[in-house]
């Protein structure tokens, strides 16, 4: 029995010898993503540690990584069977960041913050839920039902649905509320380039210069534009892969400053030759922004004052990196109603509350597919413009993060429908859930 019990030993340990030998390098996302994960859920979104490990962290890889939250420090810190431990420490008004050799102890500098109060979706008053002539409210609740079935499926946690400024429906997942702070990972792309658009407006830029990045300056990379950047054809190399360490991992659980991963990568052809998704991209553009300002308080206030709390979107937060930059590719947090006030924006044309923020051609501008992209991607911004949900208008155009988080909009229909999760197609049906809402809208 002992010699047996013996034997089941060494065969765990050398399973676990092969696992950590195999997965060595993951060490870092896994640990990583985890204290990040757990830091920014318990202090930005006011979670559980329970919650956040059941759901969130509970996948595979990640799940291995212990988790240990101090309340009184603000900060989380994870290790996988005590390897690599990695610890994320939070900062009021700044979000959670990964700490290492480079982090310094505050005091830090945050963002100027500036609430206004009117009825939703123009403040945070209660919202106005006035019925619409011809809509099928009864039906509605059915397409709801059928986007919380099978929960350990669907994952689905919200989902609002937004007409003519008013909110049509919206139900929350157990342990979610009106108030809950929802990650939006990429679909913080969306609003980094509606900041380009305010400068745009604005007359501070033209997206069509090139990016004045020192380092491209003498040679064949001085020719790419703010707008090759918002449209993810710099033709730069990238490897935005989360399996593994790759390009974006590093970026987002190793680097001290986000916006130099993609200024550092050298050219496979000229602009526009190749279409590349690319999160560097992204944090590289958010570098530039702050570029545009004489000082840092005013890049740290202009995304909130420009665009996030001027349309009541209190609830967002953008996390910054340990070098001080607006983590522009991934960490924006909001509530269900302030992303879909971020929807209504673009749906009243960049106009809110009587003040234009945007030029109406911007929308055009975002909108308009992408060469070498299938028609799916404008500038930051996800289409249907090929039909890629076949029974959805060809107008729709969305801010999509991962795992199945998104904020649709669809004109032609007057429309803004937002949906958070922890799953995305095929465990998730997107054109049979859009399908199910507009079929109710006259």
């Amino acid at each position: 029995m002992k010699k047996r019990a013996f034997s089941l030993l060494i065969l765990i340990l050398v399973a676990l010898a092969v696992l950590i030998f195999t997965q060595y390098s993951k060490l870092n996302i896994i640990s990583g993503y985890t204290a990040k994960y757990m830091a920014s859920g318990v202090f930005i979104a006011d979670r559980s540690v329970a919650s956040l490990t059941d759901q969130d962290t509970n996948v595979p890889l990640i799940k291995l990584a212990e988790a240990e939250v101090n309340a009184q420090d603000q900060e989380a810190s994870a290790e996988v069977f005590g390897l690599m431990e990695r610890t994320a420490i939070c900062r009021d008004g700044l979000g959670c960041v990964l700490i290492n050799e480079d982090y310094e102890p505050g005091p830090y500098r945050k963002p100027n913050r500036n609430k206004v109060e009117n009825p939703y979706p123009f403040g945070n008053k209660d919202p106005d839920t006035t019925t619409l002539k011809g809509v099928d409210f009864a039906k509605l609740e059915v397409a709801l039902d059928s986007a919380f079935a099978r929960p350990q499926v669907q994952k689905t946690r919200s989902v609002l649905v937004l007409h003519n400024n008013k909110i049509l429906a919206e139900r929350y997942a157990d342990g979610f509320t009106a108030d809950t702070p929802i990650l939006g990972w990429s679909m913080t792309k969306s609003i980094l380039v509606t900041l380009y658009g305010i400068l745009q407006y604005e007359e501070q830029l033209d997206v069509e210069t090139p990016a004045p990045v020192p380092g491209w300056q003498s040679d064949d990379r001085s020719g790419i534009t703010y707008n090759h950047l918002l449209r993810m054809q710099s033709s730069l190399e990238w490897e935005e892969d989360y399996t593994k360490m790759s390009d974006v991992t590093r970026m987002l659980f190793m680097e001290t400053d986000m916006s130099k991963a993609q200024a550092e990568k050298e050219a496979v052809g000229y602009p526009t030759q190749f279409w590349n998704y690319s999160s560097g991209t992204s944090n590289l553009l958010s570098g530039l922004l702050r570029d545009q300002f004489d000082t840092y308080q005013e890049y740290l206030d202009f995304p909130y004052a420009a665009l996030i709390d001027k349309i009541g979107m209190h609830s967002m937060l953008i996390e910054t990196d340990l070098a001080g930059n607006f983590v522009g590719s991934s960490y924006a947090w909001a509530n269900t109603r302030d992303w879909a006030k971020f929807g209504a924006l673009y749906l009243n044309k960049g106009v809110w509350n009587g003040e234009r923020l945007f030029h109406e051609e911007w929308i055009e501008y975002i909108s308009t597919p992408t060469e070498g992209s299938d028609g799916t991607y404008g500038a930051h911004f996800w289409l249907n413009a090929e039909g890629k949900y076949p029974d959805v208008p060809t107008d729709l155009y969305s801010a999509n993060g991962y795992q199945g988080q998104y904020v649709f909009i669809i004109p032609s229909k007057d429309l803004v429908i937002v949906r958070t999760g922890l799953a995305e197609p095929p465990d998730f049906d997107i054109n049979s859930f859009l399908k199910n809402i507009i079929d109710c809208i006259p």
